[in-house]
């Protein structure tokens, strides 16, 4: 599959939800929900190997919640809010808002 967003249509709720289940895409998420705009990848993850946070990536990628480019040949990461807010309104502001009441774990 290439990375043209037409190409990952935004996953049904239940694979979207499976997809931010996990606390590393989670947090990814969040900084990504953070910016207006596209983050370098490497400013999107702590504490996982280079080919872990792929991994993440790809995952969220496939589900439909962001969307990768390059910029000077470095990859990028943008949230595909517009996409998302279309086919699940609330779902992902509403779970990413939800992490400013949670306790730090």
């Amino acid at each position: 599959m290439s990375d043209d967003p037409s190409s990952y249509p935004v996953a049904p709720v239940q694979d979207v939800l499976h997809a931010l289940a996990d606390p590393v895409r989670l947090e990814m998420v969040r900084r990504l929900w953070e910016t207006d705009g596209s983050v370098q990848c490497s400013g999107l993850y702590d504490g996982v190997s280079k080919s872990t946070a792929s991994h993440h990536f790809k995952v969220l990628r496939e589900a439909g919640i962001s969307e990768r480019s390059y910029v000077d040949g470095v990859v990028h990461h943008r949230l595909r809010r517009d996409e998302l807010e279309a086919a699940l309104p609330g779902v992902v502001d509403g779970i990413v808002g939800a992490l400013a009441h949670q306790p730090v774990r």
